[in-house]
C-alpha cells in the first residue's frame, strides 16, 4: 500500500506553487486547512513566550521540539495523591505481610512449640541394665491443660498473665504496667512478657536482650495466636518450661519435687512450680526451699488478687515440703559414658522422649578397676585403665584418677608412645615371614643408618632365641628384626591388628616410636587373643549390621593357628621368664611390658581367660619418672585387677629350696647303727630330717623355728624384682 504522506507527488500545503491548478477563480484545495494550522501554530509561539515570561504557567508546548508541525499537548498532572499513597501503601503492606509469613512458616514452624527447648536425656546403663549415668534433660510428658485441675491452671495464669485468654498474644495493659513499675523502681522489676510470648521465646529463639529479639517474639506471639487456641497454648507452655534441677514440663518438675502428676499437685504445690519459672536455677527448692516458699506466698497472693481463690482459700495454704530425699542422682559425667555417649546417641537416633541405651560395662569389673587404680600408689603420676572381652565389647574403663578434676579420658583421647609393648607386631611379622620363637637372633649392639639403638640395662647376651628376646624386651633384637623383615612388615601388622593412628616409615617404630591410644593397643592384644583380627572397642550391647559395602571391607581375618600358637609362646615368656613377672597368675597368662625414653610412659597390655587389659601409667605434661617403668606399678596394677576380676587367688611366695640327701651318707646318733626307718624323722643341729615312704629324705627347718599352731603363714607380698631384666623403651 503506498505511503501517501511520504508520496513526493503529494501536493504541500504550504506551498503556493503547488497548492492549486492555477485556474482563475478556483479555490485552493488545502487553503483552509493551510490557514488554521498557521493560526495554531502562532496561537502556540504566543502562549509558550507568555509562559517564558511567567505569564502563563503551565503550558505545555515548547516550539524547540517543533519541526514545523505542532505537537501533541501532555496532560496535566492530577491533584489527590493522598488517594494514591493510601494505595500505595495498602499494597505495599500486604507485601509485607506475605513475607512475614513466609518467614514466620519457615522459621517458626508450630511443630517446634511442641518440642522441649533442649535434648532430652540419655539414660545409659550397664550390662545387667543398672543405671550408670545421664546425659541431657529431664523431658516430662506433655500435659493437656484443660484436663489439670483450675487451680493448677490457675497458678501460672495469676503470677504470668493473668489475661490471658483476653489478649492476641501481646498484652499491651501489661506491657504499660510493666514499664510504669520499672520506671517507679529504677530497674526492670516486672515483665510485661505474656506466656505467648514466652512460649515463643522458649521454643523458637534465645535469651538476649536485644530490640530485634523482642519485635521477632511479638510476630512469633501473633502467629501462635493466629494459629492455635488458648489451651493449646497453655499446653505447649506447661510441657516445656523450665522448673530447675535440668528439668523441663510440669510433669517431670512434678514427679521430681513432689513425687506425684500434676493432676494430684495441690494448690501450695501448684504455686512453688509456678513460682519457680520466674528463676529456676535460683529458687529450686532442693537447694533454696526458704526461697522457693516465699515465691510460693507470692503466687498465692496473685491467685487471691485475680480472684482465684478467696481470702480464707488462701490463708489456708501451707507452705510446702518437697521430697526429704532427693531422688537417687546419677553421676552426669564418667570416662566410659563420655566415651560412648555419641554412638549411643547416633543409635537412639533423634530423641524426642528419655531414651535408655544399654552399653556393654561391667559395674563389678568396674568397681575393682577403680579399687585397684586408688590403691596403686601413683602419687602425681596419671593413669588409665582399659578391660575388654577379645571380641570387643569393653567391660571397665578408668581415664584418670579423678574424674572430677580431669574428665581428660587418657585411656581414649591420649595419644602416647607404647615402648615395647609396639614389639608385639615387629614379632608377629617374623612369625609371618617363617620364623619361630625358637629362631636365633643376635643380641649385640647395631646401626641402621644414623640411629644405633641400646639395650635400657646396658648388657648384651650375644645369640639368644626370638622368645628370650622377647621375653628380655631386647632392643637391639627388635630393631635388627625390623630391619630383616622390613619396616612395611612391621606396619602392616600393626594395621591388621586395628592400630590406625599414624606409622613413621623407619626402623624405629620397632621401639615403640609412634603414638596411639591404650584403647586401640588394647584391642590389638585382643585379637590375638582372639585368634581374629581386626577386634573392634565398642561399649553398645546392640550392634548394628553391617551394611554390604562394610560386610565386603571391613571384614575379619583368622590369626594361622601356627602363628597364634607361637604369638602366645613369646607372650607367655615375657610374664614367666622376663620383664612382666611382676603381672604373674595362677593361670595361663600373656602379655608385654613398655618403657618409653626417660621413662615417660609405662604400660602393661596382656590377656588372660577371656578378659584383656591395657595399663598405663605417665604424667599428662610428658614428664621423666624416674624409675618408672612397664613391669613396675602397671604390671602391679594389671595382676591385682586380674587376680580380682577373674576371682583367682595370688601368687604364692616362693617355699624355701629343699635339698635332697643320701640317707648313706648320715652318721649314726649316740652309737645308733640302725638307719632312719620310712616315715620317720630325726630332728637336731638345727633342721630335721624326715625320710618318705619312697625313701627319699628331705632336709627342712627345725620344728622350733615354725609356729606350734594353726598354718604356716602365708607372705602374701609380690615377689621383688629381680635385677637384670629391665626392658627397653
Amino acid at each position: 500500500m503506498p505511503d501517501r504522506w511520504n508520496d513526493p507527488m503529494r501536493p504541500d500545503p504550504f506551498d503556493p506553487a503547488r497548492s492549486g491548478s492555477g485556474m482563475p477563480g478556483e479555490r485552493e484545495p488545502y487553503a483552509y486547512e493551510r490557514e488554521r494550522l498557521i493560526t495554531e501554530r502562532e496561537r502556540l509561539r504566543e502562549k509558550y513566550e507568555r509562559e517564558r515570561l511567567g505569564e502563563d504557567p503551565g503550558g505545555d508546548y515548547d516550539p524547540r521540539q517543533n519541526d514545523g508541525y505542532p505537537q501533541p499537548a501532555t496532560p496535566r498532572r492530577r491533584r489527590g495523591g493522598i488517594g494514591r499513597w493510601i494505595v500505595r501503601g495498602t499494597g505495599i503492606g500486604i507485601i509485607l505481610l506475605v513475607i512475614a509469613i513466609i518467614w514466620l512458616a519457615i522459621t517458626a514452624p508450630l511443630s517446634k512449640s511442641l518440642q522441649p527447648p533442649t535434648p532430652p536425656s540419655i539414660t545409659l546403663t550397664a550390662d545387667d541394665g543398672t543405671p550408670i549415668a545421664r546425659r541431657g534433660a529431664i523431658i516430662g510428658k506433655p500435659v493437656d491443660a484443660a484436663t489439670l485441675p483450675p487451680h493448677v491452671r490457675e497458678a501460672f495464669l495469676a503470677i504470668e498473665d493473668r489475661r490471658f485468654y483476653s489478649h492476641w498474644g501481646i498484652d499491651p495493659r501489661g506491657i504499660a504496667r510493666a514499664a510504669w513499675a520499672n520506671l517507679g523502681s529504677g530497674g526492670v522489676r516486672q515483665g510485661g512478657s505474656t506466656i505467648t510470648q514466652q512460649l515463643a521465646k522458649n521454643a523458637f529463639l534465645d535469651s538476649d536482650r536485644t530490640a530485634t529479639r523482642k519485635i521477632r517474639e511479638a510476630m512469633i506471639a501473633v502467629w501462635l495466636e493466629a494459629w492455635l487456641s488458648k489451651d493449646e497454648i497453655l499446653s505447649r507452655y506447661l510441657s516445656n518450661v523450665y522448673f530447675g534441677d535440668n528439668t523441663y514440663g510440669i510433669s517431670a518438675a512434678a514427679k521430681h519435687y513432689f513425687g506425684r502428676t500434676p493432676a494430684a499437685l495441690n494448690v501450695g504445690q501448684a504455686a512453688m512450680l509456678a513460682g519457680l519459672v520466674k528463676a529456676p536455677s535460683r529458687l529450686a527448692p532442693t537447694s533454696n526451699l526458704e526461697g522457693a516458699r516465699k515465691r510460693e506466698a507470692v503466687v498465692v497472693g496473685a491467685m487471691v488478687a485475680a480472684g482465684f481463690l478467696t481470702e480464707a482459700e488462701g490463708d489456708a495454704v501451707r507452705p510446702q515440703r518437697v521430697l526429704s530425699n532427693r531422688p537417687t542422682q546419677l553421676p552426669n559425667g564418667t570416662y566410659f559414658a563420655d566415651w560412648i555417649l555419641p554412638e549411643a546417641r547416633d543409635q537412639a537416633g533423634e530423641v524426642k522422649t528419655e531414651t535408655t541405651v544399654r552399653t556393654t560395662l561391667d559395674p563389678r569389673l568396674q568397681r575393682a578397676a577403680e579399687r585397684t587404680v586408688a590403691r596403686a600408689g601413683l602419687r602425681e603420676a596419671q593413669v588409665a585403665l582399659v578391660a575388654m572381652r577379645p571380641d570387643g565389647r569393653v567391660v571397665a574403663m578408668v581415664g584418670g584418677k579423678d574424674y572430677r578434676k580431669s574428665p581428660f579420658n587418657r585411656a581414649t583421647q591420649a595419644r602416647r608412645q607404647p615402648g615395647s609393648t609396639f614389639k608385639l607386631f615387629v614379632y608377629l611379622a617374623a612369625m609371618r615371614a617363617g620364623m619361630t620363637p625358637d629362631s636365633t637372633i643376635e643380641d649385640r649392639p647395631v646401626t641402621i643408618g644414623d640411629w644405633t639403638p641400646k639395650n635400657s640395662d646396658g648388657r648384651y647376651q650375644g645369640t639368644i632365641t626370638l622368645r628370650q628376646a622377647f621375653a628380655r624386651s631386647s632392643n637391639v633384637a627388635a630393631a635388627r628384626l625390623t630391619q630383616e623383615v622390613g619396616v612395611r612388615a612391621v606396619i602392616k601388622a600393626a594395621r591388621d591388628l586395628g592400630i590406625s593412628t599414624p606409622i613413621p616409615n623407619e626402623a624405629t617404630i620397632g621401639l615403640g616410636t609412634s603414638t596411639v591410644s591404650l584403647l586401640e593397643l588394647t584391642a590389638a592384644y585382643a585379637a590375638i587373643a582372639r585368634e581374629t583380627y581386626p577386634v573392634q572397642p565398642r561399649g553398645l550391647a546392640d550392634v548394628r549390621e553391617k551394611g554390604w559395602y562394610q560386610s565386603l571391607t571391613g571384614g575379619s581375618t583368622a590369626l594361622p593357628p601356627k602363628i597364634h600358637d607361637e604369638m602366645l609362646d613369646l607372650l607367655a615368656a615375657s610374664i614367666r621368664n622376663g620383664t612382666g613377672r611382676s603381672a604373674n597368675l595362677t593361670v595361663d597368662a600373656f602379655g608385654k611390658t613398655g618403657t618409653t625414653s626417660d621413662n615417660k610412659d609405662a604400660l602393661f597390655v596382656g590377656f588372660a581367660r577371656d578378659l584383656v587389659v591395657g595399663v598405663w601409667v605417665g604424667n599428662d605434661d610428658n614428664s621423666s619418672n624416674p624409675g618408672l617403668s612397664g613391669g613396675g606399678i602397671p604390671a602391679r596394677i594389671w595382676r591385682d585387677f586380674m587376680q580380682s576380676a577373674l576371682g583367682i587367688a595370688p601368687v604364692a611366695a616362693p617355699a624355701p629350696p629343699v635339698e635332697e640327701i643320701d640317707p648313706d651318707a648320715l652318721p649314726p646318733e649316740d652309737g645308733d647303727n640302725s638307719v632312719l626307718p620310712l616315715g620317720g624323722e630325726i630332728e637336731g643341729l638345727g633342721f630335721n630330717l624326715k625320710m618318705g615312704e619312697d625313701g627319699t629324705i628331705s632336709v627342712g627347718p627345725a620344728r622350733r623355728d615354725r609356729p606350734e599352731d594353726g598354718p604356716p603363714r602365708d607372705d602374701r607380698r609380690p615377689p621383688e624384682e629381680e635385677p637384670g631384666f629391665d626392658e627397653g623403651p
